[in-house]
């Protein structure tokens, strides 16, 4: 019996659907669930006829597959990975392969693939975007992890990942250990921060112009027309023409309370580890927390009178001003993120594409969008392009969106309609491009009660201070030290 190209643990969705691309694409699948119903439903049902061979042990599966084994993990991130990861270590060869493809924290991988190189294999730790019908019919894919283990996957991986409009593959190697990873826990803060400036826009147009459902369905649907092209524009437009049972929209009916799987929330610890201003992303994963408080919200709610102005603004010119904020903030969402990014590589010693990266994000994952070909672009203009606001592209945006970004910020205030991911947008906007910022003050505050130093616009940067503002404090300094 021909060996398997590559074998698959852990087929609920999205490994099963990843199972059917692969074979769609001419490989060999072998396929292992610890549930060995699902396997049995599987392997009766949609992997009938297919070039997909299952095993009932983890012994077994392992002997299916062609060596060097390639082995991918579709599995719960945390202490279940590592439970396999020491199974399989007792079943494998030098220069086998395990690849763990779900939402895995970038730090836990540093650890495996350490531990798994140091008894001669290779590891992947890789990013898969794209949801259920991504996995099935092309996802992005972030790889990262072991080199030499590249060479292997790279057949296999480009094959079934996406390609994009111009056909590019939306996979490309990342760089080494936790790189993968990190860059997925990435994608997903943005997607955080364009879901939640989505659903503020959402919020403004229904609330102010009191529009319903449909109305909101044909807005969405002509701004995926223009810049605003993406998936989640679209499914957004889809979203609201969607009808329940009677008739009536079904959004209407959803309770306004969010979930979250924790990558938003690494991504906002992260910025504050990196030191990185992530401002936009951070608020869009405090404003899932806050949603989630329902009971207490309602419960305020009667305790607070609403704002509510009247607004005499054309409905037509508003809701051109609100795509417009739309767009520029979304700017504002990617450029914290690639900063992010760039501050990590500097850490960990990734020699990051970014790109690359922008073109393996514009197929297959949830944040694809007509937006990451200009990207792509400011960074083959400039490789080391700090901020992506510096660019001639996206600052030509932000000064023509600007006007309209900050009367749809006014609006909200007026009437108490949240918006905290476009108000921190261009707060962060207005922040990074002031001269003066009041921190003079602060340090001051700092040096006075904790004696913290400051540096002198007089001296040379680097040189630290200390004044004893009481006179009762004396020289002595506190050590200068950064976060």
């Amino acid at each position: 019996m021909k060996k398997a190209d590559i074998g698959m643990i852990g087929l609920a969705v999205m490994g099963e659907n990843l199972v059917m691309n692969m074979e769609s694409k001419g490989f060999t699948v072998a396929g292992y669930d610890i549930d060995q119903e699902r396997v049995k439903t599987f392997a009766s049902g949609r992997a009938k006829d297919k070039n997909i061979v299952f095993a009932s042990s983890l012994a077994d599966f392992v002997k299916l597959i062609a060596k060097p084994r390639k082995i991918m993990m579709m599995i719960k991130a945390g202490k279940p990975v590592d439970d396999v990861i020491d199974k399989l270590m007792q079943l494998l060869d030098a220069q086998d392969i395990i690849i763990d493809g779900g939402n895995s924290n970038y730090q836990d991988t540093i650890r495996r693939c350490a531990f798994v190189e140091s008894k001669g294999m290779l590891y992947i730790g890789t990013g898969v975007s794209g949801g259920e019908e991504g996995a099935l019919l092309g996802p992005s894919i972030m790889p990262g992890g072991s080199q030499a283990a590249w060479e292997h996957v790279k057949p296999i991986f480009q094959a079934i990942a996406a390609r994009a409009e111009d056909g590019s593959i939306c996979c490309d190697w990342v760089g080494s250990d936790g790189a993968g990873h990190f860059v997925k826990m990435v994608h997903n803060g943005i997607e955080y921060g364009d879901i939640q400036l989505i659903g503020e826009a959402y919020h403004l147009l229904k609330t102010i112009l009191k529009l319903d459902a449909d109305d909101l369905q044909s807005i969405f649907a002509s701004w995926n027309k223009t810049e605003l092209d993406s998936y989640l524009i679209e499914i957004t437009g889809n979203i609201l023409g969607y009808k329940d049972e009677d008739g009536k929209p079904l959004v209407d009916k959803i309770l306004d309370t969010a979930g979250q799987k924790g990558t938003g929330k690494w991504t906002a610890i992260e910025s504050l580890e990196e030191g990185v201003p992530l401002t936009l992303i951070g608020e869009a994963v405090y404003a899932r927390c806050l949603s989630a408080m329902k009971e207490e919200r309602v419960e305020a709610s009667k305790t607070f009178s609403s704002t509510r102005i009247e607004f005499d603004k054309d409905a037509t010119t508003f809701i051109e001003e609100v795509r417009k904020a739309l767009y520029a903030a979304k700017i504002i969402s990617y450029a914290q993120g690639f900063t992010l990014m760039r501050a990590a590589a500097e850490t960990h010693g990734w020699k990051l594409n970014y790109g690359n990266i922008a073109m393996m994000w514009r197929g297959g994952c949830i944040i694809r969008s007509q937006f990451l070909g200009k990207i792509k672009t400011a960074y083959d203009n400039l490789p080391e392009l700090s901020n992506l606001l510096l660019d001639p592209y996206f600052k030509s945006i932000i000064e023509s969106n600007i006007s309209s970004w900050r009367e749809v910020v006014i609006a909200a205030i007026k009437n108490g309609i949240p918006t905290p991911a476009l108000a921190s947008g261009i707060a962060y906007f207005d922040g990074y491009t002031s001269e003066t910022l009041p921190a003079n003050l602060l340090q001051a505050q700092r040096d006075y009660f904790g004696a913290h130093t400051y540096e002198r616009i007089d001296k040379p940067r680097g040189e630290f201070f200390h004044t004893n503002w009481t006179g009762r404090g004396g020289k002595t300094s506190s050590t200068t030290y950064n976060v």
